[in-house]
């Protein structure tokens, strides 16, 4: 404030000698002001990276673009619709399951045919979601929202090998031991929620 007091009474011929030519020393402090606020916005320039200075325009700098393949929304499109199709196909399997669980080998054909059949749907419904899915995790890798696309990768991965667990061992073991059926129930269960919690969790945040 007192530098501003000073030029301004310079300027208005306050302190300027008699005699002198105020217009001489004026245009010298008006140089001097305007090349001072011209390294000032400079130095916000350097301090604020999003700010660019051009002239005396100030622009917010463009985010960098991603760009993904065609193919890309065709695979995201057959992942989104073969995990809607995987919802009714474990409403069936808990139905036959619970037939098998609490009957054993006594539990009736349609359950004992519906399970097989609903766990090899499964596997095949699995097969395609890990392959396109890696897919596209891979072609996104640079697209914003990686961490949260590779903690889904990452539990379904999980499920995969939890379900292959459940069907190439638990399954066969099941038919004689209660014990191996509660646990082929347990696993089976758990991976269901956690296939339903991640693939809710994609579809809200829309990955």
């Amino acid at each position: 404030m007192i530098v501003v007091g000073v030029l301004t009474l310079l300027l208005n011929g306050g302190l300027v000698p008699p005699g002198s030519d105020t217009a001489a020393l004026r245009a010298p402090l008006l140089d001097t002001l305007f090349t001072v606020s011209s390294r000032e916005a400079r130095i916000h320039s350097v301090r604020d990276p999003q700010l660019q200075v051009d002239g005396d325009t100030i622009r917010p700098r463009r985010r960098r673009a991603v760009e993904v393949s065609e193919w890309y929304y065709r695979r995201l499109t057959v992942h989104r619709y073969t995990a809607y199709s995987t919802i009714p196909v474990f409403g069936l399997q808990y139905a036959a399951g619970n037939q098998l669980y609490t009957k054993g080998a006594t539990a009736p054909t349609w359950a004992k045919t519906m399970h097989r059949v609903g766990a090899t749907a499964l596997a095949g419904m699995f097969t395609v979601n890990t392959v396109t899915g890696a897919w596209n995790w891979w072609d996104s890798r640079s697209a914003p929202g990686l961490a949260l696309r590779t903690i889904h990768a990452l539990t379904m991965l999980g499920t995969d090998a939890a379900f292959a667990y459940t069907g190439a061992k638990l399954s066969n073991e099941a038919e004689n031991s209660f014990d191996k059926r509660r646990l082929h129930r347990k696993v089976a269960l758990i991976s269901i929620g956690v296939t339903a919690v991640s693939g809710t969790a994609m579809k809200i945040l829309n990955r």
